[in-house]
């Protein structure tokens, strides 16, 4: 696994997984395609693996970053069911990657 301070999940290849470390829970991200992804991590929401849609992450001035996992930031997601959850603020982000990134695009990890 590498360790991220941000990470742009939309270069991530299908498969890949990210493990996200909040102030409050840990949660376990599987990228299924575009913002689509599978959760885990929360008792009420999502104690198993669900379908949600990854938003980006929203900055400590309230800030939407469309795409990004970031340190310092809240991931914020759309469950299928509409329901809307922003995390507490993310203290570590590690990423899986499968065999290989999407067509034409790159990992990015800063």
């Amino acid at each position: 696994m590498t360790s991220a301070e941000t990470i742009d999940y939309r270069s991530l290849a299908h498969g890949s997984r990210i493990d996200v470390e909040t102030r409050s829970r840990h949660y376990q991200i599987e990228c299924v395609g575009g913002s689509a992804i599978l959760i885990s991590g929360h008792p009420e929401f999502c104690p198993t693996p669900i379908k949600a849609h990854l938003q980006g992450s929203v900055d400590p001035e309230g800030t939407l970053d469309p795409g990004v996992i970031g340190r310092g930031m809240r991931l914020m997601l759309v469950f299928d069911n509409g329901r809307l959850m922003t995390t507490s603020r993310v203290l570590s982000v590690h990423v899986e990657p499968t065999s290989g990134l999407r067509a034409n695009s790159s990992l990015s990890i800063h």
